[in-house]
């Protein structure tokens, strides 16, 4: 068996120095072979800093890695605190190399991953509605005062995008439905596209769209800054439910001002299609009115309302779990608000398939 050697060290070792003393460690503990037994001597060490230890302790670590041993010996009572500190004197761990996990155990992590997910969303909606019935009962126990600033922040504030965007559908609808439409002489029936497409689908869609983009994803954030910093915690604490506080002030004005959002883009969704008609269409502007008038009733855009309420419910339901479910810091945050804006958006087109082949079924 090789015989123990020892590397003197004396004098202070502060980090100003560690660069020299790093360099010199490591040159003469380059050749030494594995099952051999290289110590540090720290009899002679007046003072170690943070820094020149935590290079001493990285050394004997590699040593221990190569096979070798290596302790610290002859310290002071001083030196020996600073050692313990920076566990220079605990057993170094053998690095195991990860094991690739398997398909199946991917498929069986994912399927548990999943399950869990269904269950934070079931237990959510339970919470949901029992916090729902107790507002009802107690009208007063809810945080009315937060509904009335969401409602400028979900709904006034988004005026200019939704309009916007649903005026460049309406337009794009208009424009390509007229190639087509000129062909037969059909020029008046782009009015027809344009306020049925805009009325029973796309106003709603799109303005719920814009919605999940801007509000489902602040409130996800919102509600998951709050939760890794544990004020969620804190307004329990104090007897504020984060259902009654948080989740039904932010539903209640999403349910408000997502139907008006919708009426307002049905109607510059129109006008878009208005516009291609005067301009390429050589409609007047009275007769293009005249047939929307016409091709719509009071259904196809109360259809579109309704829509929209369970559009705002979706939004605001998926936006508000994943807020409480976030774990971690601000990577947490971050993954459960992509996490949020991709949910909602696949409910909102499910949701919205639903209603198209219930009032298909009903001839609605």
């Amino acid at each position: 068996m090789p015989e123990p050697t020892a590397l003197q060290l004396e004098g202070p070792l502060t980090f100003a120095g560690s660069g020299a003393l790093w360099s010199d460690l490591n040159r003469k503990i380059g050749a030494i072979d594995p099952g051999a037994r290289l110590d540090f001597d720290m009899s002679k060490v007046e003072r170690v800093d943070g820094g020149s230890m935590a290079l001493l302790v990285q050394l004997r670590a590699d040593l221990h890695r190569r096979g070798a041993t290596s302790e610290f010996i002859g310290a002071g009572e001083q030196v020996q605190k600073i050692i313990h500190l920076y566990r220079g004197d605990v057993r170094v761990g053998v690095r195991t190399r990860r094991r690739a996990r398997g398909t199946l155990e991917q498929i069986g992590a994912a399927t548990l991953a999943i399950l869990g997910e269904f269950k934070q969303v079931f237990g959510f909606l339970g919470q949901a509605l029992i916090a729902s019935v107790g507002v009802i009962a107690r009208p007063s126990t809810a945080n009315w005062k937060h509904v009335t600033p969401t409602m400028e922040r979900a709904g006034a504030d988004a005026v200019p995008i939704v309009v916007l965007i649903n005026f460049l559908v309406g337009f794009v609808m208009a424009f390509q439905g007229s190639v087509q439409l000129k062909q037969f002489g059909a020029n008046i029936f782009v009015a027809d596209l344009v306020g049925l497409s805009i009325c029973r689908e796309l106003g709603p869609l799109m303005t719920a769209i814009i919605l999940c983009g801007r509000s489902g994803a602040a409130f996800a954030a919102e509600i998951g800054s709050m939760k890794v910093s544990e004020e969620i915690d804190a307004l329990r604490t104090m007897g504020f439910g984060p259902m009654r506080f948080l989740v039904l002030p932010r539903t209640i004005a999403l349910v408000l001002v997502l139907p008006l959002l919708t009426l307002v883009g049905d109607a510059v969704g129109i006008f878009g299609g208005l516009v291609v008609g005067v301009v390429s269409l050589d409609l007047t502007v009275i007769g293009y009115l005249q047939e929307t008038q016409k091709a719509l009733d009071m259904w196809d855009v109360f259809s579109g309302m309704i829509k929209a309420v369970f559009f705002a419910i979706v939004i605001a339901m998926i936006s508000c779990q994943q807020g409480l479910a976030t774990t971690g810091g601000a990577a947490g945050v971050g993954q459960r608000t992509t996490s949020s804006v991709v949910a909602i958006l696949f409910a909102l087109i499910l949701v919205d398939a639903g209603f198209t082949l219930f009032f298909h079924a009903f001839g609605l």
